[in-house]
C-alpha cells in the first residue's frame, strides 16, 4: 500500500466510534490513535532509509510483524480488561488494531513475513511485477491501486457524512 492506510486507519476508527458507545476518551483522539497506529509499522522507513541504506525489505522489521500487533492487542484487550476506564489502554488498543490492519492491507500486494521471527516466508495475495522505474510507478499502474484509491474514498465519504450529520 502506498496512500491508503491512512485513510484506512480513519475507517476503522470512524466505525469503532459508532459501534462502541462507552469509551472512556473523546472522539478525536480515537480518531488520531486509530490513524497513527494504521501508518506505525511504516515509521521503519527511517531506519530502513537512513541507517541500513535499503539493505533489508523494510516488510523484514518487527513493525511489520503480525506477531508484534497481535501480542500489543492481546496486551491492550487485557489493560483493558483489567482497568475498564483506562483511556490508555482504549487508545493502545485502537491503534493496535490500527497497526494490524496496515499489515494485513500490505499483505495484498507486498511481502508480509507472517509467521516472524520463527519462520522465514513472506506471504503475498498479488505479485507485483517490477517492470518499471521508479519502483513506484509498477504499483500505480497495478490494479491494486484501485483499492487504494477505494479505499480513499471510503474514508473521505465517512469524512463527509460524519461531518454533514454535525459530529
Amino acid at each position: 500500500m502506498l496512500i491508503a492506510h491512512l485513510p484506512s486507519g480513519y475507517i476503522l476508527s470512524s466505525y469503532l466510534l459508532e459501534r462502541v458507545r462507552a469509551l472512556p476518551v473523546k472522539a478525536s483522539w480515537v480518531i488520531a490513535a486509530g490513524m497513527l497506529g494504521a501508518v506505525a509499522p511504516d515509521f521503519d522507513m527511517l531506519y530502513f532509509l537512513f541507517v541500513d541504506h535499503g539493505q533489508t525489505h523494510h516488510h523484514r522489521y518487527m513493525t511489520h510483524w503480525p506477531s508484534l500487533w497481535l501480542g500489543l492487542i492481546a496486551f491492550a484487550l487485557g489493560w483493558r480488561w483489567l482497568g475498564r476506564q483506562s483511556a490508555a489502554a482504549c487508545l493502545l488498543l485502537i491503534f493496535s488494531l490500527g497497526g494490524m490492519l496496515h499489515v494485513l492491507l500490505d499483505t495484498l500486494a507486498g511481502d508480509i513475513w507472517w509467521f516472524a521471527p520463527l519462520v522465514d516466508q513472506r506471504y503475498a495475495l498479488v505479485k507485483v511485477t517490477a517492470r518499471y522505474q521508479p519502483w513506484w510507478l509498477n504499483f500505480v499502474i497495478h490494479w491494486v491501486f484501485l483499492v487504494e484509491l477505494t479505499i480513499c474514498a471510503w474514508a473521505f465519504w465517512r469524512w463527509r457524512l460524519r461531518h454533514s450529520w454535525g459530529r
